[in-house]
């Protein structure tokens, strides 16, 4: 039976992630105006819904399968559009997998176990980033930690029901951000195929139907967008043959590994740069990720080690494998990609991480007489204390009263394990205690200062401004330029933001309200870079004006330009070329045809992120801006320069 703590401390931990993730979450405004403007077009048509389009009229989807936007949809559609109705079910999609990781953890190690592992990951600086943002992430995560929780169900009972479960929650992990959702799936199988219950064969036979249930609950969805016609849906963004398949397999599938990204405008040669192991501990990842990372690597090699001789049917081995593989496959993936990469997908270690620690610290505590485990878990803490003293030195304003205590802390508690077996019981508590909370102080201190301010744009980063840190942009560059960390928008120009071909989409300066995604006050690092343009109340009037006589009160050149209009309007507003202005999407000649119908009011000049259609991709939105400029007139309203397309040029 349980002790009587267990309850309210679960019950603790849940409330205090609530807070943490609900706090002042509508101070980042549309947070990633991107995905905002597709759950906006969501709210309002059932088919821009199911494709995930950019905008209610269809004219294009985002560059991800949409079952992240669904839920946000929904919740807009009950409770109207606001940054609360956006936001509130990631937020509590990162509650819910704070208690689906603590109960996993707890069924094998205990419920100490299993709070440790929550608290973990719940205070990991870019796990608090990313279930306050509305990225794909969020549910990407809470399904994977699903997948682990039921494959090591399946490992305990050799139920079928089980393993199959598993498949289905890992095919939708793919229908919210793709081929990153695979990634878990050689440590579930591994897993089961080593520790499942039931004889090799009937093993084989279940992981096979697990495979099928996986490609079913993931590739209906391909299916289905495939075979619908091209002329009956919207272009599929992020292809260059508006192909669903070509999607999956290239810009957000291969193309990320060998960085032969069609349409991007990542810099190859930065990224390369940062390729290898050292990635995750640099100063663009270190402080998202990486406090206990060295911790849980030591921690994993100790608990198998310790569990190497156990019968073959372990759980507590089937989950270091679990995990452990998870963290191993994941991070060297992460390491070694060669395409885009940014901070925020290393969320998806968290789980990983939190696990892997708490797990490897109740094999060693119980074992903590015996010199190795002593040792181990000594080494383990005192290097926490040492790597979260390194980070926090990185931002030598921030909490600069802080690094040393931890560093004291940690030491001293190292110190105290080693001798705990000539401790008293509650003295060895006390030790513990230490040691959690000199490891979780440095990571917590990161995920205040990520509470503390609002973070917009397409590549947020969480904690402080880091020297030297790199963001991700291009090539994982942190300012525009690749370097530096660009807070609230700062280098954002209001020439384009200073990417070569940017357009006039105005920046946002540090004094701006967050609210319309219109930049950050502050934000942590790169919270305002890829924003939203910023729309003046003369052009929100214009653009409202005769609004229901036009299919798209406007066009403009990249989503993120097109979706601060949008979202400002609740109009739809057509964004040409997709996210880089790079997609195919429309023609000049479909173009030309929806002006010569009426469908289109104004064009807003500027935006987009490349020339000449970037690595590979389309140059048709440059031709079609080229084409407006020389037929129809100027205006500047509200410092954007916009076209009348139902006027021609005399």
């Amino acid at each position: 039976m349980n002790s009587r703590w267990v309850r309210p401390s679960l019950c603790l931990l849940l409330l205090s992630t609530a807070v943490l993730y609900l706090w002042g979450l509508s101070e980042s405004g549309w947070a990633n105006a991107f995905y905002s403007a597709a759950v906006q077009a969501g709210s309002e048509s059932w088919t821009a819904f199911f494709f995930g389009s950019s905008d209610a009229a269809n004219a294009i989807t985002v560059d991800k399968t949409p079952a992240s936007l669904w839920i946000m949809a929904l919740s807009v559609r009950i409770f109207g559009l606001s940054s609360w109705s956006i936001l509130v079910p990631q937020a509590l999609l990162g509650v819910a997998t704070t208690g689906l990781l603590y109960a996993t953890v707890k069924r094998s190690f205990g419920p100490a176990a299993g709070l440790l592992a929550g608290a973990i990951s719940a205070l990991t600086p870019v796990a608090v980033l990313m279930f306050r943002f509305n990225n794909p992430d969020a549910l990407l995560v809470l399904l994977m930690v699903g997948g682990a929780y039921t494959i090591l169900r399946a490992v305990e009972s050799g139920a079928t029901r089980w393993v199959v479960l598993t498949g289905v929650l890992i095919g939708f992990a793919f229908l919210a951000k793709q081929l990153q959702a695979l990634l878990v799936v050689p440590a579930f199988g591994l897993a089961y195929l080593i520790a499942g219950p039931p004889k090799l064969g009937r093993r084989f036979v279940q992981l096979l139907l697990a495979l099928v249930a996986m490609v079913v609950s993931a590739g209906w969805y391909i299916a289905v967008v495939e075979l619908v016609p091209a002329s009956m849906r919207p272009y599929i963004g992020g292809s260059q043959n508006n192909s669903l398949l070509e999607l999956t397999l290239g810009y957000n599938g291969l193309g990320r590994l060998n960085g032969e990204e069609s349409g991007s405008v990542g810099n190859a040669t930065s990224r390369l740069s940062e390729v290898g192991l050292s990635r995750l501990f640099n100063s663009a990842q270190g402080g998202q990720i990486s406090w206990l990372l060295p911790a849980a690597l030591i921690m994993l090699a100790a608990g198998l080690a310790l569990t190497a001789r156990r019968a073959r049917t372990d759980v507590q081995r089937a989950a270091l494998v679990v995990w452990g593989m998870w963290l191993l496959v994941t991070g060297l993936i992460f390491s070694y990609m060669q395409g885009i990469f940014h901070a925020y997908y290393t969320v998806a270690l968290a789980p990983a991480i939190g696990a892997v620690v708490a797990m490897g610290a109740a094999l060693l505590w119980k074992r903590r007489t015996e010199l190795f485990a002593a040792l181990t878990l000594a080494a383990a803490i005192g290097v926490t204390a040492w790597w979260s003293w390194t980070l926090l030195g990185r931002s030598s304003d921030f909490v600069p009263w802080l690094r040393l205590p931890i560093l004291i802390a940690g030491l001293l508690a190292a110190v105290a394990v080693v001798l705990s077996v000539r401790l008293t019981a509650r003295l060895a508590v006390v030790a513990a205690t230490v040691a959690a909370v000199a490891g979780l102080a440095g990571p917590a201190a990161y995920a205040a200062q990520t509470v503390s301010e609002p973070h917009t744009g397409s590549i947020p980063t969480a904690g402080p401004s880091v020297s030297g840190g790199r963001g991700g942009f291009p090539g994982g560059g942190g300012g525009m330029n690749g370097g530096g960390r660009n807070r609230g928008g700062q280098n954002n120009a209001r020439d384009g933001g200073g990417f070569p071909g940017g357009g006039p989409g105005r920046g946002s300066t540090p004094d701006e309200s967050a609210q319309g995604g219109r930049g950050t006050r502050g934000g942590g690092g790169n919270s305002g870079l890829l924003d939203a343009s910023e729309v003046s109340a003369e052009v929100k009037a214009l653009l409202e004006t005769n609004a229901g006589d036009y299919t798209w009160v406007a066009a403009a050149i990249g989503s993120q330009n097109a979706s601060g209009y949008q979202l400002e309007t609740q109009q739809p507003v057509m964004a040409v070329g997709g996210f880089n202005g790079t997609d195919p999407s429309p023609t000049l000649a479909e173009f030309q045809q929806y002006v010569a119908d009426g469908k289109i009011h104004y064009f807003i000049a500027g935006g987009g992120f490349a020339r000449n259609g970037g690595n590979g991709g389309s140059n048709e939105s440059g031709r079609i801006s080229a084409w407006v400029s020389a037929n129809f007139t100027a205006q500047t309203v509200g410092g954007a320069t916009l076209y009348d397309l139902t006027a021609v040029n005399r």
